[in-house]
């Protein structure tokens, strides 16, 4: 095997797998003082090889680390421990999880020298040091060899590449991803996000959502998870900042800073309730996010299936934050305890438009104001907080505004001309 041959093709690699030129050198060397060991080293050597990228040449090292007797068991402590069906320890690097490594070993004449013999040849070495003595390069290698090399090769390519993607999507958590799906295995989605596979698990997924092989579509990057079998990046489509992170995408003024998303509430797959203020007065946050014609909003819509949203101003004033939590409701009167929680009152045709289907507006409601809220019924509206609602495409959002003067009905007249007969 021509050792040359390892630049071109281990440079073929690295410019396909994106591993820097550090790895792949690495790579080489690793894969150079195993092929060595195999057909030219002894059994328990430790084969270093140095490798020449412009030259395409080899050196190579055998490693031995500096003992003296302390470090090295006696006969007799060999025997004890054999009489325990204990192993003497050969190697100080070995390490058993849950116990410390050994303090003293076997001396093995291709892994240790005694250090006055060291010092013969390098005068200024000390204990625990390792001292590298040349071997006469080689440049062909038998069968078994280059393929114990190449298997080496593969192993260090596969752990430089698994390094890369991890330290990559690393930076990357909470941010958005595009991907495609490739395949679904049981109730988990395997997507092709550029250079590996990201995990889609069933809590992370829209319910009643359908994953089509093939299909594009847009993640968030929850984290990247160690395993044993490597880096795992694992997305969500679930998670609550991935309305947001889609709204940066759709919306410029997000994106700037000048609207600020100050809160967020989701229900997966069914309605989410994302409360926005603005930096500058001369900005409506609300038109802002809905766009000309609800563009933005539908375009964010669109991506999660069809899920309702519902985009409401931020006050500070907590009556009238609530009262616009409960979009597309009207409240007619707000009023705050002590203890975090609120009575909303309603007028009765409110009142299932406040609950929502299965409580899950007023459920949102509080998730979105951090307020305990209770719905209460009136038969007539009474002051409190006014609200002005508006209606973009569907997606209703809610305003605070002047109260406007209520016009009587022709019922109320009729009573009245009857008490002033």
């Amino acid at each position: 095997m021509d050792i040359k041959s390892f630049q071109r093709a281990l440079a073929q690699i690295a410019e396909t797998r994106g591993i820097s030129t550090e790895s792949i050198i690495e790579t080489i060397e690793a894969a150079l003082a195993t092929a060595y060991k195999k057909d030219y080293g002894q059994k328990g050597q430790k084969i270093k090889a140095k490798f020449n990228q412009v030259s395409g040449d080899a050196q190579f090292w055998q490693v031995k680390l500096v003992v003296d007797e302390s470090m090295l068991y006696t006969e007799e402590e060999i025997e004890e421990l054999k009489a325990q069906k204990l192993v003497p320890a050969e190697d100080f690097d070995r390490h058993i999880e849950g116990e410390e490594a050994p303090k003293k070993v076997v001396f093995n004449p291709e892994k240790h020298i005694m250090i006055d013999e060291a010092k013969k040849a390098a005068p200024k070495i000390k204990l625990g040091e390792e001292l590298e003595i040349p071997l006469v390069s080689k440049q062909d290698y038998g069968r078994i060899a280059a393929q114990t090399a190449k298997q080496v090769i593969l192993q260090k390519i596969r752990e430089a590449e698994k390094g890369v993607i991890a330290s990559e999507y690393k930076s990357k958590e909470g941010e958005i991803i595009s991907g495609i799906v490739q395949r679904v295995e049981g109730n988990t989605v395997l997507v092709d996000i550029g250079k590996t596979l990201g995990i889609l698990n069933r809590e992370e997924q829209i319910p009643g959502e359908f994953y089509k092989q093939g299909a594009r579509l847009k993640f968030y990057i929850l984290k990247v998870e160690d395993t044993p079998k490597g880096s795992a990046v694992l997305l969500s489509r679930a998670y609550p900042k991935l309305v947001s992170r889609l709204f940066e995408l759709e919306v410029p003024e997000i994106a700037g800073g000048v609207v600020v998303i100050k809160s967020i509430a989701r229900e997966p797959g069914y309605r989410t309730k994302m409360a926005v203020a603005s930096t500058e007065d001369r900005i409506d946050p609300i038109g802002s996010c809905v766009g000309q014609r609800g563009t933005r909003i539908m375009a964010v819509i669109n991506e999660l299936g069809g899920e309702k949203i519902d985009v409401i101003l931020w006050q500070e004033d907590a009556q009238k934050y609530i009262a616009n939590a409960l979009s597309p409701a009207k409240a007619t009167k707000v009023e705050i305890a002590d203890n975090n929680s609120a009575e909303v009152f309603v007028v009765e045709d409110q009142l299932s438009l406040a609950i929502g289907k299965e409580g899950r507006n007023v459920r949102l409601a509080a998730q979105l104001t951090g307020w305990k809220i209770d719905i209460h019924p009136v038969k007539s509206a009474e002051s409190g907080v006014p609200q002005d609602a508006e209606q973009f495409d569907g997606v209703k959002t809610a305003d605070a505004g002047e109260e406007k003067p209520k016009k009587k009905t022709k019922k109320v007249k009729e009573e009245n001309e009857e008490k002033t007969d």
